[in-house]
Order: structure tokens, then sequence, then C-alpha cells
């Protein structure tokens, strides 16, 4: 239940030379603050991964690629133009926030990429626009689009972003937002937990804008979430079934494989495969996880619905503990930064 939980409990003071702008030089190179299942703190480095798992624990990782989602151009007015693209809906539509000084009508035509494609406004819905591209929009944003690096990263985006705000193991394009705890991962991290015993999973939850917008109202209850979209294979829930059986974790690399987990868990009819649909599950204390035992996350924003779903996985004063210890010691924020790995109390 959210109905005495309150957005400032929610809320810490983070230095704005904190916000890591850049990746580390290698992926797995960042640190990791340790929360063990007793609560208690300690401070490590990425490359310790494989002494905290244990054979038979099982990684769950969020196999979304991010897609050049950001467009920029002019209106038939003149006027400026920006296009983030949220969500294809099909080959050649999609939905799309779109920044102007006045909001597109339907059949407004905008000319993004320095005139290299021109988009139809078709409609809107609540705050999305529905937009028609002459080609697959895939091929087009692959093309024109940039990759859309959060609000907080102040740099416009670099080739290097187009490879590091992207998981090696990649694979579903629909996310416009990383899926940023499994940044730290490289291919030979993945081989050297395969080796001792740590099996891996996929679960694709395509991680829209609404990631990063604020939550509005001080009370939780009040709070929506923004849908995003996710599939859970059967074959995955027979291997947490089989992990647990075996005396092993379900180990989510990221919030976004936790939400995924705990969608296709609030399924009633759990006999399609895949388990998906659209989400608005918001994971607050009190919240009880049927999947998941421990959590390999980044750091997230203050007063964000991210910081809420690890207080409750940890409990909220650790949390807050934790996040303090890492301002003092200088821990670096947000997608680029540093990690933590999060095991559920005892």
């Amino acid at each position: 239940m959210t109905s005495s939980l309150q957005l400032s409990q929610f809320d810490y003071d983070l230095p704005t030379e904190l916000i890591a702008q850049t990746p580390a030089a290698s992926r797995r190179e960042s640190r990791l603050l340790h929360l063990d299942a007793e609560s208690a703190l300690h401070d490590r480095h990425f490359t310790d991964l494989p002494a905290l798992l244990r054979p038979n624990d099982l990684l769950v990782l969020n196999n979304t690629q991010v897609i050049k989602a950001r467009l920029r151009g002019r209106k038939d007015s003149g006027g400026q133009v920006e296009v983030l693209v949220e969500r294809i809906t099909g080959p050649t539509s999609a939905l799309a926030h779109v920044r102007a000084s006045k909001s597109p009508k339907a059949g407004t035509l905008l000319h993004l990429a320095d005139a290299a494609l021109t988009v139809t406004v078709t409609g809107r819905q609540d705050e999305l626009f529905e937009l028609e591209f002459p080609e697959r929009v895939l091929d087009l944003l692959d093309r024109h689009g940039a990759t859309p690096l959060p609000p907080y990263i102040t740099h416009e985006a670099q080739s290097h972003d187009d490879e590091r705000y992207q998981t090696v193991y990649a694979q579903a394009p629909g996310a416009v937002a990383a899926p940023t705890a499994g940044l730290h991962f490289d291919q030979a991290m993945l081989d050297t937990l395969a080796a001792q015993g740590v099996q891996h999973a996929f679960v694709t939850l395509h991680v829209g804008a609404g990631t990063f917008q604020p939550v509005r109202v001080e009370d939780l209850s009040q709070h929506q979430m923004h849908a995003e979209r996710f599939s859970v294979p059967q074959a995955v829930i027979k291997q947490i079934d089989d992990a647990r059986a075996g005396g092993g974790r379900v180990v989510a690399v990221g919030t976004t494989s936790v939400r995924a987990l705990e969608s296709a868990a609030a399924q009633t009819d759990r006999h399609h495969d895949p388990l998906e649909g659209d989400t608005r599950l918001f994971i607050t204390p009190g919240y009880r996880f049927s999947y998941v035992d421990a959590l390999i996350t980044n750091f997230h924003l203050p007063r964000s619905t991210l910081l809420m779903l690890v207080s409750a996985l940890a409990g909220l004063e650790p949390i807050q503990r934790a996040y303090a210890h890492a301002v003092q010691s200088r821990y670096r924020f947000f997608s680029y930064g540093d990690a933590m790995f999060i095991e559920s109390p005892l």
C-alpha cells in the first residue's frame, strides 16, 4: 500500500559534480556499493561481483535495445521542433514527445534531420503525438536519429555514446533509455559468471522517457506510472523455479528487469508464452516481491519511482543510509555512474 508514503521521504541532496557525464574507461571499472542481507554497507568494485554471486544464482537481464529516438527539425511555419520517439506502434508509425513553441495539430508536417525526412502528425494520445513516417521507423531512426541521452547528461550524443549507452547483450529494439545497470557488464564478465555456475536469462522491457519524469504528487497513492511494454518468456519462469529449487537466488539486473518479472508475476492468466503487455506497476515500500531476491542497479534520482523501488526491496532506512554514504564517498551517480548490489533483507 502507498497511502502512508510521501514523496518527501525519497529525497536526498546530490552535488551536481557527482552526476556522471561520461562512462568509466571500461564497462567493468565502476565502483560497487554492496548493501548486504543484514543491511550492512561494503565499498567494493564491480569486478568483485563474481565473489558476491553463487552457483545456481540466476541473473535476469533486460535485452532491450536503445533506438536513436531523437530527431530535430522544423515545422512548415519554420519553427524549431524536437521529436523524441517514445514507442513504435507500427512499421511506419510511432508515438512521440514533440517539443515546439506551439503544439502541432493533426496534419502538421515536421521536416526533420536537415529536411532528410518529413513526418506527419496524425493525432494525439494524452501528452504523446501520433506520427506517420515515410518509411520504416526503425530504419529512418537508425540513419537520421541520435541516441537519446538522459536530460541530466549535458553533452550531445556522440559516437562513443552510441556504443556505451547500450548493453553488450541488447537484442530487441524499442527503448528510449538504457537499462543502465546492464552497462557495467562486458562479455568477459558474463563468461566468468557462467563458468562459476551463475545462470542467466533475458526479459524485455522497453524503457520509456517517462522513467525520467518527476513524481508530481506528495501522496504517492495518487501517482500513476507511465506505461512500458514488457515480455517475459515462459522459459524464464522455469529458470526461476529451477534456480530456487537448487538453492539459488534471482538477481535482477536493473529496475527494469524487476518491473518485467514482477509484472509477469501479477498476470492472472499465465498460460501465454510469452507473458507480455503494458505495465504500470508501481513498486513502493510494502510491496511483496514474487520473483526477485537481489538487485544490481545504479543510483537513482531523488524523488523518483526507481528510488522507491529499491527502497521496497532493501527498506527505506537502509537505502537512505546507503545513499548518504554514496554521496559522502563520492560515488558517481545515474546512468553513467557506479552500481549497487542489493540483497533482500533476511
